[in-house]
């Protein structure tokens, strides 16, 4: 029986359609330092607390940037903040020594303890909290004086004038910010003449100065060249074994190699907080999971 005109002939009839499966790319979190081991689990629950943040929310005028923040600080460990811009890592660590004090309409509710103490009761002497919480901003910003009147400023400034202690103060402070052999010998220049990495150093050494217990940094590295970071990064590794140090920062990767606690922060919530080693590895939460791994943000 001949084939109707309009059915092809099995020569002509069309191929069958193929899908073709492209492999998805790999994503995987940042890899732990195993040169800068961080806490465990149990040497963070073992940690006092020194900073213990319980149920806070923080408002700039109308616009609420953090809800319902809770969040424990172990004493002398780094806990890291990471998360996307604006998403109120920034707003939480400048609640932990009043800085956002400065800005209009500004307030907070909830509870921010300090060794059991409430930052925020009436009777607090900010500028001596500041003391106790010192903080090293994302630029570097050295004072227009000589490399020892930056350091011994915050100690002149609270009475000290013996010129010896003055020298001591400077010169163990150099010596913790790694510093000291690079600019012993000209002490009397100005800071404003060091380098990007050195001017973060010395503004650590600064923040030192006044003995502070916790130790606050902005996104201390992110205007840094690779060598000066990696600088700031072993200053950090060493410096938590006589300071608490929270660090907000940007990079996973670095928040990976120095820290011993990480906080996950979107869009002014704290989606999850744990040991790095097991946040990195194991997160509990999807989301986590998908930023940490470049799936968003």
């Amino acid at each position: 029986m001949p084939m109707a005109e309009d059915q092809p002939t099995p020569s002509q009839a069309m191929p069958e359609t193929v899908a073709i499966r492209r492999p998805k790319p790999t994503l995987s979190a940042p890899a732990i330092d195993p040169m800068r081991p961080s806490r465990s689990a149990d040497e963070l629950a073992d940690a006092p607390t020194k900073i213990n943040v319980t149920d806070v929310d923080f408002f700039y005028g109308p616009k609420q940037a953090l809800f319902g923040i809770d969040l424990v600080v172990p004493e002398k460990c780094v806990t890291a903040f990471i998360g996307p811009s604006g998403c109120g890592k920034s707003t939480l660590l400048r609640c932990m020594n009043r800085m956002n004090d400065m800005i209009d309409e500004a307030r907070v509710k909830g509870s921010l303890t300090l060794d059991g103490q409430d930052i925020y009761a009436p009777r607090v002497d900010v500028v001596e909290l500041r003391k106790r919480v010192g903080m090293v901003f994302q630029k570097s910003n050295p004072f227009p004086k000589s490399i020892f009147e930056n350091v011994a400023y915050g100690p002149r400034v609270a009475g000290e004038r013996n010129k010896a202690r003055l020298y001591e103060i400077t010169e163990r402070c150099l010596r913790h910010a790694a510093l000291w052999d690079e600019v012993k010998d000209r002490l009397d220049d100005s800071a404003l003449a060091l380098s990007g990495g050195q001017q973060q150093r010395l503004c650590i050494a600064r923040a030192l100065a006044t003995e502070p217990q916790v130790l606050l940094m902005d996104e201390p590295a992110s205007a840094l060249d690779p060598a000066s970071t990696s600088r700031i990064e072993d200053l950090i590794f060493e410096l938590k074994e006589q300071y608490t140090i929270v660090i907000v920062t940007h990079n996973m990767q670095q928040a990976a190699r120095v820290s011993d606690q990480t906080a996950f922060f979107f869009e002014g919530k704290l989606i999850e907080a744990g040991p790095t080693t097991d946040l990195f590895t194991n997160p509990k939460k999807r989301q986590t999971e998908d930023y940490i791994t470049g799936r968003f943000g």
